[in-house]
């Protein structure tokens, strides 16, 4: 992979800066390819990355000391946060929104929320609620992979209190368990390949492990495609409880001084899209009717071309567009962005992704003063002052990463 060598141009967001933006990154406040914070922005550092979005699920709790990293770096932060919601209609509907294998259910990303944050009631319940009720799926899927583990005799059993000390810093993820189950196993096996390849072939129900033991992010992305999605042994299903409506979940982010910003899956391998997404022309049109005046992509997701034509297009129609790694994953992949196939982004895809994040830099920073933003608590925008935004953002990133 080439390294792309980035220079301040004299005059963005035209110019374009969007290389040394990454708008949506996980920490290990919920599941993350990083150690730890420091981890994360000292590779952005590293890659010459200058404005980075802290994107974690359900919670804030890590914006103080990503503030602080970033400020130490001189690096620009952008406050982010994301949640997964029900539309009860698409789902009747059988709509696939943008998660490919449940219709109706919708994720849903607030950016430039205001710092120190703040949440009023009953809002902050609200968050609080639907959080707890993810943690207890995974706390209910922890009891049926020991459940497992005692009916294989494996000898060892899953902690869930370690895990919560150990492995995460309050929001537990299916992957903390997928994590914690390899830890076991080849504590168990003394690290012994073919110890490992037969233990893990047993929970799996005689499937065979695919990935090399040395690859520890694709041993635990077996282990949780196989035991803790919807079919493996010890998945537990969301109650409904665990999703708010995708209305409610908007009024979370406004409260909270944020965009809410709908996270494009777009292209898969073979080129096919979801239901929703599948019309361009359409599916702006209904994001906006439905309240929407923010996009994202995960680049690596997406091939480059089609990635452009989805993204332009939407820049076009008014939205701010932004482009992220997300890194919700135990494979660690570069901050510099790139499509699939570690493709590099076009200049065209550089420049909206940096007027977006000059957009949401904007907003975040007259919100934390109490001021109207980007868009106002009601969630409207008026998309003619996108420029304007970005020209404010531009100045008050520059002040601080120069």
């Amino acid at each position: 992979m080439t390294k792309t060598q980035h220079t301040l141009p004299e005059n963005p967001p035209s110019g374009g800066w969007g290389g040394l933006v990454n708008a949506h990154l996980h920490t290990p406040f919920s599941f993350s390819a990083f150690e730890n914070i420091d981890d994360a922005l000292d590779r952005a550092v590293a890659e010459n990355v200058k404005v980075v979005g802290i994107n974690d699920f359900y919670t804030t709790e890590g914006y103080q000391e990503w503030s602080d990293g970033c400020r130490k770096r001189n690096l620009y932060p952008l406050f982010n946060i994301e949640l997964i919601s029900l539309n009860e209609a698409d789902q009747r509907a059988g709509l696939r929104v943008n998660d490919p294998g449940n219709p109706g259910r919708t994720y849903i990303s607030g950016k430039g929320l205001a710092y120190p944050f703040r949440l009023a009631e009953p809002f902050a319940t609200q968050l609080a609620n639907v959080r707890n009720e993810a943690n207890k799926q995974v706390e209910a899927m922890c009891e049926k992979l020991n459940e497992i583990l005692a009916g294989q005799n494996a000898g060892f059993s899953l902690d869930i209190d370690w895990i919560k000390e150990n492995l995460t810093k309050g929001s537990i993820r299916e992957r903390h368990l997928a994590k914690a189950l390899r830890l076991k196993v080849y504590e168990k096996c003394n690290n012994n390949e073919t110890c490992i390849q037969n233990l893990l072939k047993d929970l799996f129900g005689g499937k065979e492990l695919k990935s090399s033991v040395e690859n520890l992010a694709g041993v635990e992305n077996e282990i949780r495609a196989n035991m803790l999605k919807a079919g493996g042994a010890a998945f537990v299903p969301e109650t409904a409880d665990a999703f708010l409506p995708v209305q409610t979940v908007c009024e979370i982010i406004l409260a909270a001084g944020g965009i809410p910003t709908y996270p494009f899956l777009a292209d898969d391998a073979n080129g096919n899209y979801t239901d929703f997404e599948d019309d361009l022309e359409r599916v702006a049109k209904q994001l906006t009717e439905r309240g929407f005046h923010s996009v994202e992509f995960i680049t690596t997701r997406n091939d480059v071309k089609l990635l452009e034509k989805y993204a332009a297009y939407l820049h076009e129609q008014g939205f701010v567009v932004t482009l992220g790694s997300e890194h919700n994953s135990p494979m660690m992949e570069p901050i510099e962005l790139f499509a699939r196939n570690s493709t590099p982004l076009s200049e065209k895809l550089m420049q909206i992704n940096y007027e977006g994040a000059c957009v949401i830099a904007a907003h975040q920073h007259l919100v934390a003063q109490g001021l109207s933003g980007y868009v106002d608590e009601n969630g409207n925008a008026d998309r003619t002052k996108r420029e304007e935004f970005a020209k404010l953002g531009d100045e008050l990133i520059r002040n601080t990463v120069k």
